[in-house]
This record gives C-alpha cells, structure tokens and sequence, in this order.
C-alpha cells in the first residue's frame, strides 16, 4: 500500500499492531510525561485504572520531583530523561519516595532515551513532547508498530515523508483538539464526499487588533491565553497564530486534504474545535468545552471513548458561540505556513525551527512580536528550493533545522540592534 498517498488517521481504518491484555489494561508509554499533555493523560490513566496502565514515562528532566512522583504514583518500569546531568536527582527523588524492597524503575537518560522508550514493549505511544525533538520518538514508535496518539505536531510536519512512510492507515490517533475534531466529523462521511476542512482558532489574546496595533505587545500580553493553558512556546505561537499554521500542515499530512481546500476560521469561545464541510452542503462539527482531556483520552483509548474523560457541553445554559474570518494581513502566519506545506521537503523544518528560536528571541524582549512571523518568512525565503518528496532523510531535516537556527538568530539579533527598523 502506497502510505504517501493514503489518510495516516483515517477514523474507518484501525490499527491494531498489539493487542490489549485480555480483559486488562491497555498498556501506555508517555513521552513528555511532565508537561500539559503528559500530566493530563496520566489524571486520565489514574481515574481510569481498568483501562489503561502507564508502563514507562520521558521527560525533559527539569522537573525530577513531579517526575518521581508519576513514576511511583502509576508504578512504571522504566523513567527517562533527556538531560543526563537530571539524573542523580531524579535517582535521589526516586528512592525518597519507594519504601524498603521495592523495586525503582529502570533510568534512561540521554537525548535517545525517549525514543529507546517509544520502541518498548506497550500498545499505545503518547508523544506529548513539545517540538521536532519528537520526531525520532515518533519514528521509533512507528517502526516497533506501535499505535501512536499524536500530541506533538512537529514531528509530523518536520518529517512528514518520513512519518507517512512508516505509518499503516490508522496507526497515527491525533490528540491536537483540532485533528481529533476532524478525525470524528470524518466518520461521517466517506474520503470523495469531503469539500473541505474547517479548522477553528480562538484567535488567540490579540484578535481584532491590526498588524500595526500589534507592533508593541509584550511577552506578557501574548502570554495570557483567553481560552487554553499551554506551555510558553505554544502559547506565543497561539497568539501569532503560528499553531494553527502548524495545525494546517498537520491537517493536510494526516487527511490528505490539498491546502486548497482547509480554511481556518476564528472561534473565540473555542467550544467548536473543528468542522467537515461534505459535497452536498452538509457540515459536521464536533463540539466539547475547552478540555485537553477528552482528545488525549479518545488518543490513547481508540476505538473505544472513555466515559466522563472531560465535562460536556452544559445544554441547559444559555450561550453563544461566534465566528469570524482571519485576518490575513494581521496574522499571516496561516497562509505562510500554506505556502511553507506546499513546497514541502525541508521547508517546514526551516519553518518550525525558526519559529522557536524567534519565540525565544521575543520572549527575550529582543525582537517585537510581529518580527516573529516576518523574520520567520525571511528565513524560509532565503532557504530556497528543499529538499523533497522520498529522497527527505532525518539528517536532511535536521541540516535544515541547524541552518534556520543560527539564520534566525543572526536576524532576530539584527532586528533588537535596530528595532525601529524592524518595526517599519
């Protein structure tokens, strides 16, 4: 089967590369297992302990104390952190916390550890884990067949080649609240009915503000997320709408949409997550509060929902739910991130990487927050024609990566020496 062409996600087609225990839990591995997705997901597994059992666990190693206490907590066998100076800690944490005789779990440490975890014996991969680091996990998850609940977006955008020709149909179940909307509204019809994808943004704290209004925003501004509470890196990236850029080539990877024909409307109340417009005028949208919880757990627990993951939507409450078209001009990340997805090959690595290092740099207070998105689209300009299609490798995107960041520095440095250029 030729998987560059077929749906990675597709809700009609099931991948089952190993059984749950009969009649047991579902065994789980989590990568990125302290941060928002990971923490989420284990609230999930605790309250649902006939269902699933958490067998491993990845972390950056910045936080060895919560890391611990999941690992104790849920009874893993293996812990792992990608910063090998984390790990006298984390053994110390470790042994505070497990009583006389009883086993500590396994410590892999390293920059290859998650993915060593992502290959173990499990049903399911969380990949939580923020940014292209999680691309080998995913890889590896892949490989030992695995199904992957896909939190980490990046991966697929960095390496969608690679991913695609890796993946069977359905092995990949989205956890983006976006594609896991999408993934569901797709039941309802069959692939030659579908006229087009509508991916919502909440529109993030700036909606309404022109390009010009947004010249002067501060980290602190752009932090304060309306609707969701997210990492620093996510966040900034809602509120230049960077995410639903990333969201658009994810959605185009994983249900083989042409670009055409995804459109991202703004949802302030982000109660609607997305929508599938059918050939005969018929739209299918899948509504939940703004909850994490509920794409995590249809993510691990597929095909099967587990009741009361999150709360629904209170039917008895008088509300309203808006929409509004984006605003190109203020926000032109989308249409870049379409054009970006197009070219393909490397393009969306040099994308991506330079999106971070110009995170960092505003985050910095060394470059405004439009020069995000315009000194992104230079660094993409001048990566000029990728490497593409087949021929993409790991170590081509990881070339490409290297360069966008050091050329997204020496730009981002370059604008804070003459910010009142860089605000022209």
């Amino acid at each position: 089967m030729d998987h560059m062409t077929d749906s990675l996600a597709h809700p009609h087609l099931r991948f089952e590369p190993a059984a749950p225990h009969p009649g047991g839990p579902r065994d789980i591995v989590i990568l990125g297992s302290t941060g928002s997705i990971g923490t989420q997901a284990i609230d999930i597994v605790l309250r649902n302990p006939d269902r699933f059992r958490v067998t491993a666990l990845s972390a950056a190693g910045g936080r060895v104390e919560l890391l611990a206490d999941q690992a104790h907590q849920l009874r893993v066998t293996a812990v792992a952190v990608a910063r090998e100076d984390a790990v006298p800690a984390l053994r110390t944490a470790l042994a505070d916390r497990y009583g006389a005789g009883e086993p500590l779990p396994e410590i892999l440490a390293g920059p290859d550890a998650a993915t060593d975890l992502a290959a173990s014996p499990c049903h399911t991969v969380l990949n939580g884990i923020t940014g292209s680091i999680g691309l080998a996990p995913t890889l590896a998850a892949l490989k030992a067949g695995r199904v992957l609940a896909l939190a980490n977006k990046e991966s697929l955008i960095v390496g969608g080649p690679l991913v695609k020709a890796l993946a069977a149909p359905g092995q990949i179940i989205p956890v983006d609240s976006e594609h896991s909307a999408l993934f569901q509204a797709l039941a309802g019809g069959d692939r030659a009915e579908v006229r087009k994808l509508v991916v919502t943004a909440s529109g993030g704290p700036f909606r309404g503000r022109t390009k010009r209004e947004l010249a002067g925003v501060t980290p602190e501004q752009a932090l304060a997320h309306p609707t969701w509470a997210m990492g620093p890196v996510v966040t900034i990236n809602s509120a230049t709408l960077v995410n639903k850029g990333l969201e658009v080539i994810e959605a185009h990877l994983l249900f083989d949409v042409p670009f055409d024909r995804i459109e991202v409307v703004v949802h302030p109340q982000s109660y609607i997550h997305s929508m599938v417009e059918f050939t005969d005028g018929s739209t299918l949208a899948q509504a939940s509060p703004p909850d994490m919880r509920m794409p995590i757990a249809l993510g691990i627990g597929w095909p099967e929902r587990v009741p009361d993951a999150a709360p629904g939507v209170d039917w008895t409450k008088a509300q309203t739910w808006e929409f509004f078209p984006l605003d190109e001009e203020a926000f032109p990340a989308v249409s870049l991130a379409c054009r970006v997805g197009d070219l393909g090959g490397t393009a969306p690595a040099v994308f991506n990487a330079a999106n971070e290092e110009c995170v960092a740099a505003f985050l910095q207070g060394g470059l405004p927050f439009t020069g995000i998105v315009d000194t992104v689209a230079a660094v993409v300009a001048e990566h000029g024609t990728p490497a593409r299609g087949t021929s993409l490798t790991v170590a081509d995107v990881l070339e490409a990566e290297t360069w966008a960041r050091a050329r997204a520095r020496e730009l981002a440095a370059r604008a804070a020496r003459t910010p009142s250029e860089a605000r022209a």
